[in-house]
């Protein structure tokens, strides 16, 4: 019978993936300062032949060892990326909330493990939207993920109607405390990603980023207590190497939800760098 590990999985898969995830452990007392996390979402990019660029942004990553690295893949690069970058958390973009079933299409957090990764992005508004995913799916998508040991990254943000109208935090907190998983929140993270910043080259200010942060972390407190005071809220949108410093010294940014400028290291290491520096 093969041996089993930590998370229930084989040494080896977890060699490959979660061995190093420390972001995706449950974290002991709140510390002064949350360690940073920038997470790379691929989306629909990636064949085979980005192995290599998976690889150059592990390798390049190694070097802030002060900062939480990971990628989020398409589901059929996981276990291919898993194996190259041993020791490099890779991560999915979505979870099926079903442990199994007739589900066409969909992958389950039990599938995910399996394949190697140690993390998910559950509530992306490109899903909220397009697939119109409702915040008590979110919640059960996150919950499932949770129930085997993936991390999970959680997002909420608003359309520009609504930051217009005056209504951005009143509608982000909602949707967070609507979709946020009833347990085993140390393995939870928040990504506040502005859905009229993503891809558009558009970045709130500073004022606002931390604005709404503020109010993130109010409402995690609100439903943790103390442990809402270590659960990472990461910022995203637009986030690039020439914003990212800024960006990273808003007070309760604890790391960024990366897009485009991850598919490659030359773009994405920057970034990573960025979290490392000491905020001046």
């Amino acid at each position: 019978m093969e041996e089993t590990g930590a998370l229930g999985v084989s040494p080896v898969r977890i060699k490959a993936a979660a061995a190093s995830a420390s972001w995706a452990k449950p974290l002991g007392p709140a510390p002064m300062e949350l360690r940073k996390l920038v997470a790379g979402n691929w989306k629909m990019h990636g064949l085979a032949s980005d192995i290599d660029e998976i690889r150059g942004i592990a390798a390049a990553s190694r070097q802030y060892a002060g900062v939480d690295v990971a990628l989020c893949l398409p589901a059929i690069l996981i276990e291919r990326a898993v194996r190259a970058v041993p020791g490099f958390p890779i991560g999915a973009q979505d979870v099926h909330q079903a442990e199994f079933g007739a589900h066409t299409g969909s992958v389950s957090a039990r599938m995910l493990h399996d394949a190697g990764a140690s993390l998910t992005i559950v509530g992306h508004s490109e899903r909220r939207e397009a697939q119109r995913e409702s915040d008590p799916q979110v919640r059960a998508k996150a919950e499932a993920a949770l129930s085997c040991d993936l991390g999970v990254i959680l997002c909420v943000g608003e359309s520009e109607e609504v930051r217009a109208a005056g209504r951005a935090v009143q509608t982000v907190c909602s949707q967070l405390e609507a979709s946020l998983p009833g347990h085993d929140v140390a393995r939870l993270a928040i990504a506040y990603e502005p859905i009229w910043a993503i891809g558009t080259g558009k970045v709130p200010t500073p004022g606002e980023i931390g604005e709404m942060h503020a109010a993130l972390r109010g409402c995690l407190r609100r439903a943790f207590g103390d442990g809402g005071a270590r659960i990472r809220i990461l910022y995203g949108g637009s986030v690039k190497a020439s914003n990212a410093a800024e960006i990273f010294s808003v007070g309760d940014v604890d790391g960024a939800l990366v897009g485009g400028a991850s598919l490659k290291a030359a773009d994405f290491i920057p970034i990573v760098a960025a979290a490392a520096a000491p905020v001046t």
